[in-house]
């Protein structure tokens, strides 16, 4: 049962990454052309096929992890018809994406945990597949707006500030690495926190992550859950205990 439990876990956290990822990199596409620049669109960007989007090692860190990344779609912001505007628009796409699409998919778990008949397998299938959803679009929004380059929060940056400074110079020569540094670090914490549980408290990028996902998760709760149920006051309790 623990190992049919576990297929199960890992088959519907790859099918959620495969949404979850292919609609932020779509969601970048689509703006950048709305936006004046077509080079996503004449580079097969410009689509919901899983397979135009996936970056083999972003893929596996992000099913296996919890963190991970897609192909950035590539743009050119010299075609924007408004270079700043639309670079921070490009790059704001994504992160919007999945944070409407952890809103809409909150609900439907909620719906399948509370009314949802027992059917076999199914059951414990479609409702870990609809929390996954969830979790990876407030999760992937939320590592997105990280400042280290490529991620959104950096191209962010990079639309809002004509001064490009040593921390900008810092955070695009060496974002990436830093990035690596904290998947894996969090990943070697998770592993080591089994066995030695202090470890727990040095997954530096984990605590990071929590303490986001409580705030930007807290609005989609508050709108959802008292509609199961589920006292306001439970709710904000939640987003104070760590």
């Amino acid at each position: 049962m623990l190992v049919l439990d576990r297929v199960i876990e890992l088959v519907a956290s790859f099918l959620a990454v495969v949404v979850v990822l292919t609609c932020h990199e779509f969601a970048h596409a689509f703006v950048a052309c709305r936006c004046g620049d077509l080079t996503a669109k004449y580079e097969g960007r410009l689509t919901l096929n899983p397979l135009k989007h996936f970056d083999l090692i972003g893929l596996i860190c992000f099913t296996f992890v919890g963190f991970g990344w897609a192909k950035p779609v590539p743009i050119n912001p010299d075609n924007f018809k408004n270079y700043r505007l639309g670079l921070g628009l490009t790059a704001s796409a994504g992160i919007l994406m999945n944070y409407i699409m952890a809103f809409l998919f909150y609900p439907i778990f909620l719906l399948l945990l509370n009314f949802m008949p027992e059917i076999a397998f199914l059951t414990s299938f479609l409702t870990t597949l609809f929390y996954m959803l969830y979790a990876y679009s407030l999760s992937f929004c939320v590592f997105n707006l990280l400042p280290f380059y490529p991620l959104d929060g950096f191209r962010i940056i990079d639309a809002a500030s004509k001064w490009h400074g040593p921390v900008y110079r810092f955070l695009n020569n060496y974002g990436y690495y830093i990035l690596l540094f904290l998947i894996v670090e969090s990943f070697l914490c998770r592993i080591i926190g089994s066995y030695i549980p202090f470890m727990n408290y040095m997954n530096i990028l984990g605590w990071v992550m929590e303490f986001a996902e409580k705030i930007f998760g807290f609005p989609i709760r508050a709108a959802w859950e008292p509609a199961f149920g589920v006292p306001f006051g439970q709710i904000w309790r939640s987003l104070l205990t760590w």
